[in-house]
């Protein structure tokens, strides 16, 4: 009998959602598998967000430029949520800025500033995600590490190399260290303090001196055999200025030894049964690492011999034997070698296999043992394959024979991951594989300039084509240029709206340089990408609720604008039913009312407003109004998914951005260029400091660091400004320490005074930085007064702007002091919407600007819309750096048909 009774698939469009149709009736079971899972896929479509950015990599002082494509289903543009956030996370998670983004259309766009007060040299990352994507989970949130240099407040180039070697029972590391400083000269014979940190505990410490190349050899052993992942080498060392510089180190690449995990297709190993068995093997830090190993049995046979084929993974084949067990022997690249576990062989077991190598068809074969098939022959088995979350594809056979094979046309899947799933008869899943179906049926984006080639700061003349199917195509696009020369990066490592949307959005884990799957497409990569899915967890769909009828619920709602709710109560706390609340927007011209429920609770829903907008409750409105209380409700606390791609971040920021941040230097000077100043006579205006405060005075006269009020210009939060100006401090478990001291043991937290009054280090994020006139940092407490009055060790003094004082009337003071019944707020509103500057260049040479154009980013436009003859057409002007300039192109139709385009061009 054939192996497919039937197959299905069949698709329509309904809200713009792609979904699945029910099979013909052949089985309640599979009948019910496919309309379950229709039925949770229409109720709880999966968002996903992707954001193209100007540039792979950013400096201290730059502007990073995005566009967010929002989409569900099939790729289609999401017409669900009409807000997307984008957090901005430091090294630790710590949250540095987030955006609100209005979505329109499926696309929206913003900025943000990379101000020295908010940023330093860091792998920064940032998350983007709409409030209704939370009920699909965490996970489905975009995810993207930025590194951030700094060419302008490091003194100070650092290069470091980790090794780790076996000592006895412990771990010896040695770490190399170059420093340099910002023109590339070696601190040579330069004192340098060295301290290794895990959370609360010293681990090692010691000191030693630079060469005359700058080079120092730290070397410790870890005694304590403490864990690695978390720890810090921390070091300091004394620059031309006799200023101390700090560095930190995380020394989580040589934290373990190198890693490697099997992967029998199917899921397990079965007695008999002839299985492909992926691997793949990492190194600490997450990067694959390549191996060479064998695979030996309990009689020291060797049965098998493999080596990894891109970066750490690979594929070999074992039919596993009865009564044997087998041991894997690996010798690493980097000369270790392990014996790592091996999978356990099992009997009684059936596992689906898949061979995609074909273009046009998916071959499929279900194997089982002897046992496996005398306990299930003549019983059905169900096969499901799922794409974009939408059931496909189904078929059911009998099982007669230990091996069956099929064909499936490729035809009957769209482009990307497709999970098959194997059941029994009675609906539960024994075996799983995912594959990646490539139809290259991307849109066709080309790229036609009006010259070959251009000289500096000539006009350039982009037409942009855009087809499907061979026919024009209107889309909605982002376009990119900049020079290469000064923004090197490897291209396969990229992120795009292919490996995003396409690929790392539906599966577990971290996928390295996910861009090598699509840019040269052969049998190669194929079989990589094939070697690649086997080792990776599927993200996307679960049948276990399913199966329980344990539908996903809806917890967070869809949000089509900003909402501002709160609560109505009397004095005593009872809710006021029917109550009235007006709400003013004097920026947005914007005056309402709405009721009160019986609970109290009223609503604005879906506003339109600029971020830090003034909004005015009031409920004075209502009869006995001076008893009312009046409270809005704050945002929810947003849970952030694990880092997958850490390892992307880059250790040595310094020599791995050279090029870049020697380019950021010379913009900053060229900006920042010292003219004549003239000095005249002026009042001396008294300023707030500690001296102020009875209980601080034995403080030093002169703090030993002063952070003024310019210094946190564009600030948008003070804690987390303070964390990056405090020098000698250091921020650990929501407490501030002095470094100097914690790197040497003493875990005593310092305490911070506002107003001289001490406060808890959170109160620092509910100040306005537009409020602080100084912040005073003392690592060092003289007398000692303040530390043995607050058992603490040194302080940080936020100073506030002093009020001018009149005297007013009880009636002005009441005014002041604000009504319950009245509520001010300033919410986090839409992030307003920049244009990217364009410098215009006419005439003749000497007419125009002596200043060299250094920029990097040469052009930035998110809304370029072919029309409907498939064409949109831009222009800008050169910078003064020659060589080749890349154009980058992503976008997509109302369809969802997904499209990418590099293009170079010579500027000379």
């Amino acid at each position: 009998m054939r192996f497919f009774r039937y197959f299905f698939i069949t698709s329509l469009l309904l809200s713009s959602l792609y979904l699945p149709a029910c099979a013909q009736n052949n089985g309640d079971v599979l009948n019910q598998l496919i309309a379950k899972s229709a039925t949770a896929y229409t109720n709880l479509p999966v968002e996903k967000v992707y954001l193209h950015f100007d540039k792979p990599y950013y400096a201290v002082g730059d502007t990073i430029w995005f566009k967010a494509y929002l989409t569900v289903g099939v790729h289609q543009p999401s017409l669900i949520s009409k807000i997307i956030n984008v957090d901005f996370l430091a090294p630790h998670d710590s949250l540095v800025q987030s955006l609100k983004i209005q979505v329109k259309n499926g696309v929206a766009w913003g900025n943000v500033a990379l101000g020295a007060t908010g940023y330093k040299k860091g792998n920064y990352r940032i998350v983007a995600y709409t409030n209704y994507m939370n009920n699909t989970g965490v996970a489905y949130f975009f995810n993207k590490t930025i590194t951030i240099g700094d060419a302008i407040n490091n003194p100070i180039s650092a290069q470091i190399s980790l090794k780790s070697a076996v000592a006895g029972k412990s771990t010896k590391v040695s770490a190399g260290i170059y420093y340099k400083d910002a023109d590339g000269n070696p601190y040579a014979e330069k004192k340098v303090s060295w301290s290794v940190e895990r959370d609360d505990e010293s681990i090692a410490k010691g000191k030693g001196l630079t060469d005359k190349n700058g080079f120092i050899d730290i070397n410790f052993v870890n005694i304590k055999n403490q864990t690695l992942d978390s720890a810090n080498l921390i070091t300091q060392i004394e620059n031309r200025q006799q200023k101390q510089v700090v560095s930190s180190f995380p020394l989580k690449a040589i934290a373990r030894p190198n890693d490697i995990q099997f992967f029998p297709e199917g899921g397990q190993l079965i007695v008999g049964v002839r299985t492909k068995i992926a691997f793949k093997a990492i190194k600490p830090d997450g990067l694959g690492i390549d191996l060479k190993g064998t695979i030996t049995d309990n009689s020291n046979n060797v049965v098998a011999e493999f080596s990894s084929s891109h970066l750490g993974m690979g594929v070999f084949i074992l039919t596993p034997e009865d009564g044997k067990t087998y041991t894997a022997h690996i010798s690493y690249a980097d000369g270790t070698t392990a014996t790592p576990d091996f999978p356990k062989v099992g009997t009684d077991g059936i596992d689906l296999s898949v061979d995609n190598k074909n273009p046009d068809t998916l071959t499929i074969k279900l194997q089982a043992d002897d046992a496996f098939l005398k306990d299930f022959q003549g019983k059905t088995f169900f096969i499901l394959a799922k794409s974009s979350g939408a059931i496909c594809f189904a078929a059911k056979t009998q099982l007669q024979a230990k091996v069956y094979n099929a064909s499936i046309p490729k035809s009957k899947f769209p482009t990307g991951i497709l999970q098959l799933t194997l059941f029994t008869d009675d609906g539960e899943p024994v075996s799983e594989r995912i594959a990646f179906i490539q139809h290259n049926d991307q849109l066709n984006l080309g790229v036609n300039a009006d010259r070959p080639d251009y000289e500096t700061r000539a006009l350039v003349k982009l037409k942009l084509n855009a087809k499907n199917a061979g026919q024009p195509d209107e889309g909605n696009f982002s376009v990119s240029v900049i020079d290469e020369s000064k923004v090197p990066f490897a291209e396969d490592a990229e992120s795009t709206i292919f490996t995003n949307l396409l690929l790392t959005s539906d599966i577990n884990g971290f996928i390295e340089k996910p861009n090598y799957y699509f840019i040269h497409p052969d049998q190669k990569t194929q079989a990589d990408l094939d070697v690649l899915l086997q080792t990776q967890g599927y993200r996307r769909f679960s049948y276990d609720d399913i199966l329980l009828n344990k539908p996903k619920s809806i917890a967070y709602g869809v949000e089509k604008g900003i909402d501002i709710t709160g609560t109505l109560r009397s004095s005593t706390g009872i809710p006021v039913n029917n109550g009235n609340v007006h709400i003013s927007i004097p920026d947005k011209n914007l005056y309402a009312n709405a009721r009160t429920n019986a609970d109290g609770r009223f609503g604005f829903l879906n506003l339109v407003f600029p971020d830090s907008a003034k909004v005015v409750l009031s409920a004075r409105d209502n009869p006995r109004a001076s008893d009312l209380v009046l409270s809005v409700d704050g945002d929810p606390r947003q849970s952030i998914p694990i880092n997958y791609d850490e390892p992307d971040g880059i250790t040595n920021i310094d020599s791995a951005l050279s090029l870049y941040l020697k380019n950021s230097k010379i913009q900053f000077n060229n900006l920042h260029v010292l003219k004549e100043v003239v000095i005249r006579d002026k009042r001396i205006v008294k300023t707030v400091s500690h001296k102020d405060y009875g209980g601080l005075s034995s403080l030093s006269e002169i703090p030993d660091h002063l952070i003024n009020a310019s210094q946190l210009e564009g600030c948008n939060s003070l804690l987390e400004c303070i964390k990056a100006l405090a020098a000698g401090m250091t921020f650990e478990d929501d407490n501030f320490y002095v470094f100097r001291d914690f790197t040497q043991g003493k875990k005593v937290p310092t305490q911070v005074f506002v107003r001289g009054m001490p406060v808890d280090v959170n109160y620092l994020a509910s100040i306005d930085p537009k409020t602080v006139e100084s912040i005073e940092i003392f690592t060092k407490d003289e007398l000692g007064l303040v530390n043995s009055a607050y058992n603490t060790n040194g302080a940080i003094v936020v100073n506030l702007r002093k009020m001018e004082t009149t005297k007013i009337s009880y009636q002005d003071l009441k005014q002041l002091i604000g009504q319950r019944n009245e509520v001010t707020i300033y919410p986090k509103g839409y992030e307003p919407i920049k244009t990217f500057y364009l410098p215009r260049y006419s005439g003749p040479r000497t007419n125009q600007s002596a200043t060299i154009d250094t920029r990097s980013t040469i052009y930035w436009n998110p809304n370029v819309v072919t029309d409907n003859t498939g064409t949109a057409s831009f222009e800008f002007y050169n910078a003064d750096g020659q060589g080749i300039y890349r154009v980058t192109v992503e976008g997509m139709d109302k369809d969802g048909n997904l499209g990418r385009q590099v293009f170079r061009y010579t500027v000379k």
